[in-house]
């Protein structure tokens, strides 16, 4: 309720006073801000969709900004606070694909329905509720969420450039924040430990898949083919110049991640744009870049099947058995061929190949509950992913490979076309932005 001021006081608190912002939608925001944090508005997406009479509002967070729990995720029905049990479950699945499994996005959500199309006596304390077409609010949320972060573009969380300001200054180590277990931990030791996983070694081997042209393998020296031209004490010229690289056109120093200018430790490219310096991850960024090209080449057309020697069939309870055969048509294109085997039981005839040899049993139960829980099929569509996403980490560039700047100009391109290229498909950061004020102040320019 942005248009009320609160303040709230006791003897066992300090007084908390929120002054009232206003009902616009920037009111809501600046409201938003005054609880989750001063930071938070500067790494969120404002959400507005509306879907047959059912309207949400709000702001989430961008995907490389998290919490170690869902403490920081906020719903409302009707102006009514909830615990609910499907906004959660949908707010997981908008951010499947971009998050750790642990860690959380930051949302406020605001509902707006029929209040005859919602049922908020389903709880003693009014905390779940039930509504009338489930499948209706969960697409609604996970469709918007997933269009707001496509339409936001690529962008970095500002946590990011804090940590590595405070990383460069002195007694970096004593600088922490909060971990997914152990509450706090220096920067640095993040910083390493999400890095470590990309570290494959120094092998400059081809990956068999490759959207991009990787080329062949550059000296380890770099760029510069006469390394005495970085000293060369004649006549002034550019580092560029000096260093064998062509000036950037003034066009890519214009785009969000700006121009190529060097690749150090043989994994993160470093460029410029007109007012920053950026930092990308080579291997967890073109390792998202192959991903997304994955799901939409399997969720574009039909996913192979293979054919079982023999009809498996699965016992289930009669509504279960009910809601699958429902889903047939949805579930085949995924590669899965079940039919209703008399009462109370399917028969699978095929499963998708990409699968190989499953539990046809268990994966068949796990897609009535999910059927059961939320009226979808999301189960089989993020084991596929899954298998996608595994697919994408042995086929993206490594850790080692040596790119010439027209191979790492294109792949920050890529990244700049491509929906949630911010972070990879485990979750972590592709790229950390450093304004130039900011350097400025590390070196007392400011």
């Amino acid at each position: 309720f942005p248009a009320v001021r609160f303040t709230l006081a006791g003897s066992d608190r300090s007084t908390l006073e929120l002054p009232a912002t206003g009902g616009t939608p920037e009111g809501r925001l600046a409201r938003i801000a005054q609880v989750m944090g001063a930071d938070f508005p500067d790494n969120a997406i404002a959400i507005d969709a509306m879907r047959d009479g059912v309207h949400l509002a709000g702001h989430v967070s961008i995907p490389s900004y998290t919490r170690a729990n869902a403490l920081q995720q906020y719903a409302y029905v009707n102006g009514r606070p909830v615990r609910d049990k499907l906004i959660a479950g949908a707010i997981r699945g908008a951010f499947a694909d971009v998050l750790p499994r642990d860690r959380h996005a930051v949302t406020v959500l605001f509902l707006s329905l029929d209040p005859a199309t919602v049922d908020v006596n389903v709880h003693p304390a009014k905390a779940d509720v039930r509504f009338r077409d489930p499948g209706l609010v969960r697409g609604l949320i996970v469709g918007a969420i997933r269009e707001a972060m496509a339409g936001a573009g690529i962008r970095a969380a500002t946590t990011g450039a804090a940590g590595m300001m405070a990383a460069f200054r002195p007694g970096a180590a004593s600088y922490s924040h909060p971990g997914p277990a152990n509450g706090h931990r220096s920067y640095e030791a993040a910083f390493r430990a999400s890095g470590s996983s990309f570290d494959h070694g120094s092998t400059l081997a081809r990956s068999p898949q490759r959207p991009l042209d990787m080329g062949e393998a550059r000296p380890a020296r770099g760029f510069a083919e006469n390394d005495q031209a970085a000293f060369d004490t004649g006549p002034l010229a550019s580092a560029d110049a000096r260093a064998g690289i062509a000036e950037p056109a003034e066009a890519l120093l214009g785009t969000v991640l700006g121009a190529a200018r060097a690749q150090v430790h043989e994994n993160y490219i470093v460029a410029q744009t007109r007012d920053s310096l950026i930092i990308v991850d080579q291997h967890a960024a073109h390792e998202r870049l192959v991903y997304e090209a994955l799901k939409n080449a399997l969720h574009s057309r039909a996913v192979p099947s293979q054919m079982l020697l023999l009809p498996e069939i699965v016992d289930l309870a009669e509504e279960d058995a009910e809601r699958l055969a429902m889903h047939s048509e949805t579930l085949a294109k995924f590669g899965l061929g079940l039919e209703r085997f008399g009462p109370g039981a399917v028969a699978v005839r095929e499963t998708p190949s990409m699968l190989g040899e499953t539990n046809v049993q268990q994966l068949v139960r796990d897609l009535a509950d999910e059927i059961a829980d939320n009226d979808t099929v999301e189960t089989l569509k993020e084991r596929l992913d899954r298998i996608a996403a595994t697919m994408a980490c042995h086929g993206s560039v490594r850790s080692g490979r040596l790119l010439k700047a027209e191979e790492m100009n294109a792949l920050l391109r890529q990244m700049e076309a491509t929906p949630g290229s911010g972070t990879c498909n485990h979750g972590r950061p592709t790229y950390i932005e450093l304004k130039l004020a900011d350097i400025e102040r590390l070196f007392g320019r400011r």
